[in-house]
């Protein structure tokens, strides 16, 4: 049943940032409102098969929120007991659906040495998982059914409707979609090039670590499954960047995204001097905005965390030009 409610068909043009116009895919427009739920679908589908579930089993995963949310939603359709390790990051939107989808959470609050709270979590899943033999950990960051979901999915129906790519940009959290859509198009589409998208703090692309308020993108720990060959350029995006252009594209296209998809859209802005109007560019929308109206669309959170210079707008020659 979930595997059909999941949407691969929904996109929208954007202008403005580039020479060339953006196909953005939209995946939050399904049940868990996310990407996550082809990956969630995926890694619990996959210990069916091999038959390593029982009634017994707890399977427990680490989140920020997103992949938090479509494991508690899988398994409350399947029946199974989950376990979800978050931080403070998560949003409150988030905490309160994984909640009544019936998932039990355990709160981390203590920041690791690279400044984020993944090897934190990780720590007490490791924990957990050597004291009960019950628990299942689902290990998104190195579970090789995290890449294999978005390389079957993903990326197969981009390029199902779009026979020709120039660039495919993707964000970077766990890394699964990007090492899934990144194997895929080098397979059958070598041509297009990959543009992988991080946020500043993140050590995926080997730069230092450092806070991040944003949940989503950006890691504290390099992924297993991550490989860095095959990929066209990565691009790191300041946490300022991603809120000006999620709230530009709520004010001009009446479209509330996540923070994931204004990275990317940020990282587009970035490489916008290498790519030609007849450019076909897709970019991926990790999820909808609707969980971030407390954080990244709320004045006094930006104004704490990032600062006042986050909620100048994106094109300042537009907005004066409008108010004149």
């Amino acid at each position: 049943m979930i595997k059909q409610l999941i949407n691969e068909d929904s996109y929208v043009q954007i202008g403005d940032l580039c020479s060339a116009t953006i196909q953005l895919k939209i995946e939050g427009l399904n049940p868990a409102g996310s990407i996550k739920l082809k990956t969630a679908h995926a890694l619990i589908t996959d210990l069916e098969i091999r038959g390593l579930i029982n009634h017994k089993t707890r399977l427990i995963e680490s989140s920020s929120g997103n992949l938090g949310v479509a494991l508690a939603m899988v398994c409350a359709a399947k029946g199974y007991q989950f376990v979800c390790v978050i931080d403070p990051n998560i949003s409150a939107p988030n905490r309160k659906l994984i909640h009544a989808l019936g998932a039990q959470m355990l709160m981390v609050d203590q920041r690791d040495e690279n400044g984020g709270y993944l090897n934190s979590r990780i720590r007490l899943i490791e924990q957990l998982v050597a004291d009960n033999a019950d628990y299942i950990w689902l290990n998104q960051y190195k579970n090789p059914t995290n890449p294999l979901a978005h390389y079957q999915a993903t990326a197969r129906s981009i390029a199902r409707k779009f026979p020709q790519v120039d660039y495919l940009f993707v964000g970077a959290g766990t890394t699964g979609t990007l090492m899934g859509c990144k194997n895929y198009f080098a397979e059958h589409h070598p041509h297009t090039k990959v543009i992988a998208v991080d946020t500043v703090g993140s050590v995926t692309f080997g730069l230092p670590g450092g806070t991040r308020h944003i949940p989503g993108l950006g890691t504290s720990r390099l992924p297993e499954i991550f490989e860095s060959s095959g990929i066209h350029d990565f691009l790191s995006i300041p946490e300022e960047q991603t809120i000006k252009v999620c709230r530009w594209l709520a004010q001009r296209y009446g479209l509330l995204f996540g923070g994931s998809t204004g990275t990317v859209l940020a990282g587009i802005r970035q490489w916008a001097p290498h790519i030609r109007p007849d450019d076909v560019v897709v970019a991926i929308s990790p999820d909808m905005g609707e969980r971030y109206l407390e954080t990244i669309y709320s004045d006094d959170w930006v104004t704490q965390r990032i600062g006042a210079t986050a909620l100048q707008p994106l094109f300042p020659e537009i907005a004066l030009a409008l108010s004149a």
